[in-house]
């Protein structure tokens, strides 16, 4: 049996755009992420999605990652079949690491388009964590189509483990999540 990818260079804007035209994408970034983070935004909204800034709103080069990580991880647990995230930062590991203290957050540092592909269909990733330090922004905008065409995969293995990260959530903070895409059908 083979297997095939889908590559940013196969995706229409058009097909991203009608995959997930109702989700809303939170996007929040510290000083680091900030001028990606803009780009970012036109990039989505001119693909027609409803985009919604958790900050920063202007250039603070005093600002802390973790504000804007719990802003955006709060608001995608909070209705996690109409959202995902964008978080970023110099390194993006910092925002990646706050994002997934919430339960019921799947958050991934994501580097390549391979990667964000992998995240979504084996992971169902809902906030994509990416490195301002180490991505310019027309990769950037590959990962993220890339990422926001890609439906999870559904199938059995990737099912269970997701259960499996699901039981630990439940065990460490007693917090289960709305886990309905996940369960056997």
């Amino acid at each position: 049996m083979v297997f095939m990818r889908l590559k940013y260079e196969c995706v229409s804007f058009y097909a991203v755009k009608y995959i997930l035209y109702s989700m809303v994408i939170y996007i929040g970034a510290d000083h680091r992420g900030f001028a990606l983070k803009e780009e970012l935004k036109k990039f989505l909204r001119s693909l027609g999605y409803e985009v919604v800034d958790l900050g920063n709103a202007a250039y603070d080069s005093g600002d802390d990652y973790p504000d804007f990580a719990y802003s955006v991880a709060k608001r995608v647990t909070g209705d996690l079949e109409n959202s995902r995230g964008i978080l970023i930062c110099g390194s993006g590991v910092g925002v990646d690491i706050a994002a997934n203290k919430f339960p019921g957050a799947r958050s991934a540092l994501v580097a390549s388009p391979d990667q964000a592909y992998d995240s979504r269909n084996d992971d169902d990733v809902n906030i994509l964590s990416l490195a301002a330090n180490y991505l310019n922004a027309e990769a950037a905008k590959r990962i993220v189509a890339t990422w926001l065409s890609t439906p999870f995969g559904r199938e059995e293995r990737f099912r269970r483990r997701l259960q499996k990260i699901e039981a630990i959530e439940i065990e460490l903070t007693g917090a289960p999540r709305n886990s309905s895409e996940i369960k056997p059908q």
